[in-house]
């Protein structure tokens, strides 16, 4: 691991806070081996607290309640005591992870602040991608440092998480004094940092959540009009596809689009979409959206000539109708 961060000490309060959270004080004093603690013991949580502690840290105190999060921390963090959230925050002496969900986040926080569990020059940092340093406000203004830390990753809580973090990217939103101690530890976990502006917290998680979650989704709507189809396998069909079409995408951008839309083929949507509103009229909305838009995308890229799309946005806009009739 690196070196240690040195710094002036803070002042008796903890350094100047603005008001979105973030300190402007000097870096502090850290050790090489970070004393951690862990709230909450998701999916999220609980690989992270292993995959610091693999890192060489010493990962002292974690809370979980439900039997899930008790489970995932005896299998993850076996040595590690479950504590109540006070508990974990005063034992955390150099890094706190609160690794709770979303809209949960900034009450933890205020509530941590509030019962006087964090400390001047501590590290408190969350793994939401969602939010930035104006959550950690509450934290910031008792001298704690604030650090917004989102592995670029889904995750299943188990120990095969762990393989699946090297080389991965973490949006990170930090104080420039904090940038140093952000960049060791996300280095510390084999990982590569990416810096986030406060304001565009909500875009990068966007971006994300567009483009992992709504795979998820989109993947097993096509699971699920396979079988409608009669197909026994459809994993087994899909599989070879969609991971071509992924490494298509991510290599060549809008360039890696074939299909109907991209050909303009409006006999073919229509059919696809008259067979949709009869067996699973759920999916018809999904695959209007998502045609609309691949076609857009063709248009932009030269792939799909305006004059040759006219005809099948004409289908999409009547199947609409018809629809909604």
């Amino acid at each position: 691991m690196s070196a240690p961060l040195r710094s002036r000490p803070a002042g008796p309060h903890g350094p100047a806070v603005s008001p979105d959270g973030a300190s402007s004080g000097a870096p502090l004093v850290l050790p090489r081996t970070l004393t951690v603690g862990v709230i909450g013991a998701g999916r999220v949580g609980a690989v992270f607290g292993a995959a610091l502690a693999a890192a060489g840290h010493r990962v002292v105190a974690a809370s979980g309640a439900s039997g899930a999060a008790r489970a995932r921390l005896a299998l993850l963090l076996p040595q590690t005591p479950n504590r109540s959230v006070a508990s974990v925050a005063r034992a955390a002496t150099d890094l706190l992870i609160v690794a709770v969900p979303d809209d949960a986040l900034a009450g933890v926080v205020a509530g941590l602040a509030e019962a006087g569990a964090l400390r001047p020059g501590q590290v408190v940092a969350h793994t939401s991608g969602a939010h930035g340093l104006a959550v950690l406000a509450p934290a910031a203004a008792v001298g704690a440092r604030p650090l917004a830390l989102h592995p670029a990753m889904t995750f299943t809580g188990t120990p095969d998480d762990l393989a699946h973090l090297a080389g991965i990217s973490y949006g990170v939103t930090a104080p420039a004094e904090l940038r140093p101690f952000a960049a060791r530890l996300v280095a510390d976990l084999g990982g590569v940092p990416e810096w986030v502006a406060e304001a565009d917290r909500p875009l990068y998680h966007a971006a994300l959540a567009h483009g992992a979650n709504h795979l998820v989704t989109l993947v097993n709507e096509a699971v699920d009009r396979l079988r409608d189809a009669g197909v026994d396998r459809p994993e087994k069909v899909l599989a070879p596809l969609l991971r071509a079409a992924l490494e298509n995408a991510l290599r060549l951008g809008d360039d890696a689009l074939t299909g109907p839309v991209s050909r303009g083929d409006a006999g073919t949507v229509r059919r696809h979409l008259v067979k949709l509103a009869a067996t699973a009229p759920e999916s018809v909305a999904p695959y209007l959206a998502l045609a609309r838009r691949t076609a857009d995308r063709a248009i932009a890229a030269g792939r799909l000539r305006p004059a040759d799309a006219e005809s099948l946005l004409d289908v999409l806009s009547g199947i609409h109708r018809e629809v909604a009739a």
